[in-house]
Formats: C-alpha cells, sequence, structure tokens
C-alpha cells in the first residue's frame, strides 16, 4: 500500500495496490487493445515498405540475399523502357473505363434499393456476391465468356449479325473486356457504401422538396447527391486506388499472364510482377513497386487536396443557407408585428 499525506492537516489517505493498478488499467488498456494491430502493421507493412526501399537501390541477388548500391539506376531503367510506358497507359485506360462506370451504376443500384421494394434485404445481399467472389474464378470465367473463337458474348454477336470481336487482339475492346470483370466485383460492393450514405440522409429534406412539387429526379439531383459528397469522394478515392493496382484480371484474362502478345492490357503490377518473378531481377521489382506508390500517393494527394475543398464549399454553403434561414425568420416575424400595429 502507498500513504499519501495532505497539508490540509487531514489523516494520511491510504491508496491500495488494487486502486492504483485500476488507475494503471484506464490509462493504458485502451493503448494495449489496439497495439496488436500496430504490431502487425509494423511487421508485416512497415518493415517490407521499408526494406523494398533499400532494395530498389540495390542490384539485390537473392541466393546471397543481398546486394551492392548503385543508387537510381534502377529507377532510370524502368523509367527509359517502353514497356513502362505502355504499361503506364494500359493502367490508366482501363482504370477510366472501370471507374466511372462503376461509379454511375453504383450510384444508380443505391438509389433503387433506398426506395420502397420488396424483398430489400435480399436484393442489398444480392449485389454484394459478387465481391465474395474469388478474383480468380471472376478472371475464369469472364475469359470464357470473352473468348475470339468460342465466346458466349461472341457468339450473341454473331446471331444477331454483328461481327465477332477480338477481346484478346486489340487493345481497347481487351481493355473494356477487363474493365467488366472489375465493375462486376466491385460496383454492389460500392453501391451499398452509398446506400449507407443515402439512408443518413434527413427524411425531412424530402418532404419539405416533396411540398414544393419537386418530383423524384429533382430530388435526387437537389438533394440525394448534395448530401452524398463525402461519401461519393470516399469512393472516388478507393476506386482510384484499387484501379492503378489491378492485378488479379488482366492476370487470367489469358493463360501465359504477360499483358497479351503485345502488351495490350499490360499493367503496371503485371510489368512488376514480371520484373520479379519472371526475370528475377527483386531490385528492378522493388524500383517499380516505389514508382508505382508515388504514382498513388501522387493521385491520392490531389483527390485530397479536391474533397477538403468542396467539403470546405459545402460547410460554407451550409452555413450561409442557416444565416439565410434566420434573416427570413428575422423578417418574416418584423413583417407580422408591422402587420399587428
Amino acid at each position: 500500500m502507498t500513504v499519501t499525506s495532505t497539508s490540509t492537516g487531514r489523516a494520511p489517505r491510504v491508496i491500495s495496490f488494487s486502486h492504483r493498478l485500476s488507475r494503471w488499467d484506464l490509462k493504458v488498456s485502451p493503448y494495449l487493445y489496439i497495439s496488436p494491430f500496430f504490431i502487425m502493421f509494423a511487421i508485416v507493412g512497415l518493415f517490407p515498405i521499408a526494406y523494398t526501399a533499400v532494395i530498389s537501390f540495390m542490384d539485390w541477388d537473392l541466393v546471397r540475399n543481398s546486394g551492392e548500391f548503385i543508387g537510381f539506376d534502377q529507377y532510370i531503367w524502368i523509367l527509359t523502357q517502353p514497356h513502362f510506358w505502355t504499361a503506364l497507359r494500359n493502367t490508366f485506360s482501363i482504370f477510366v473505363l472501370s471507374s466511372v462506370p462503376q461509379i454511375i451504376l453504383a450510384i444508380f443500384i443505391a438509389a433503387v434499393l433506398d426506395r420502397n421494394i420488396r424483398a430489400k434485404t435480399f436484393w442489398r445481399m444480392s449485389v454484394l456476391v459478387p465481391f465474395v467472389v474469388a478474383p480468380v474464378a471472376v478472371g475464369l470465367i469472364f475469359n470464357a465468356m470473352f473468348a475470339d473463337q468460342s465466346g458466349l458474348i461472341n457468339t450473341w454477336l454473331g446471331n444477331i449479325g454483328i461481327p465477332a470481336i477480338p477481346w484478346h487482339k486489340d487493345p481497347f475492346w481487351s481493355h473494356v473486356a477487363i474493365a467488366t470483370m472489375v465493375n462486376y466485383r466491385w460496383t454492389g460492393y460500392n453501391a451499398l457504401i452509398l446506400l449507407a450514405a443515402m439512408q443518413a440522409v434527413d427524411r425531412n429534406l424530402y418532404e419539405a422538396a416533396t411540398v414544393d412539387g419537386a418530383g423524384a429526379f429533382r430530388q435526387f439531383f437537389s438533394v440525394t447527391l448534395p448530401s452524398l459528397k463525402p461519401t461519393l469522394i470516399f469512393v472516388i478515392i478507393t476506386s482510384t486506388i484499387g484501379g492503378l493496382q489491378i492485378f488479379d484480371e488482366p492476370r487470367v484474362f489469358d493463360q501465359f499472364g504477360r499483358g497479351g502478345a503485345g502488351q495490350q492490357w499490360l499493367t503496371i503490377t503485371l510489368y512488376l510482377y514480371d520484373i520479379g518473378w519472371g526475370q528475377w531481377n527483386f531490385g528492378r521489382a522493388a524500383a517499380m513497386a516505389w514508382i508505382l506508390f508515388l504514382i498513388i500517393l501522387g493521385i491520392g494527394l490531389i483527390n485530397l487536396l479536391i474533397t477538403r475543398t468542396l467539403v470546405r464549399d459545402e460547410g460554407l454553403r451550409s452555413e450561409l443557407s442557416k444565416r439565410r434561414r434566420r434573416e427570413l425568420a428575422r423578417t418574416a416575424k418584423s413583417d407580422l408585428k408591422e402587420a399587428a400595429r
């Protein structure tokens, strides 16, 4: 036990060990509860990132597990390769073809699920089913559907008199096929996130809009979409990061997984995989990983600046709207007083 004295002349206060242990537990236990995540993240996250940064500046020998420091030669070599710029162009092309339709379709699905429809729980679970399917399984199924000779899509097109599309030869159509796989997997997931945001919108706003004569479309564009801005920006940012890291779908789009005979759908992650496990050059693969990280970081910072601007503008408009309503209320009271006189 610990004895503490006071300057007021009172008897010393005795603090028991259990009391001190309880105080210690209140201060330390929250950090202990969250510490496993940070410990695991430091082991499997921060350490590999730092180790990769070191390897990217070396001519690394996997057998000897050591390397010779060569500075930025690995980065310069990658930036001078035509395949890198081809992979970068293909990555952004697939990203645009997947993210834009994906977000538009997710908003539409969320708006439908937000309505009073029958079996809402069933439909909400159904849109999430593609997300839980293994990416390899999705890739194999869609690879068979988009086969050039015997694919289901070209068979349907032939039945209505449209020539077969060279899904595995033409760069644009290969990007469309891969983007379709990405949209199939992630549209339902984003739709549920947007649906949660839609359900958080104050229903009194819809009632007031209905009283003012606004229809369903007017309510959607004037009430729903402005309220979805923070969530929509989050979905856009996550879709951007995921789109730039796309690997599974182009990897299983053909049996070789090298981005096509002419690198039609070679992405940055596929090129990284080929350098690391195809050419066994882990120094260049590490440099490629850091280049991809810097690209994602740059786009993420741009999205962050846009997000802050939009949220700040939205908050300013809300504050101005509140002030405007207060001014109108004061004006109405003054008019009533004048009328009473």
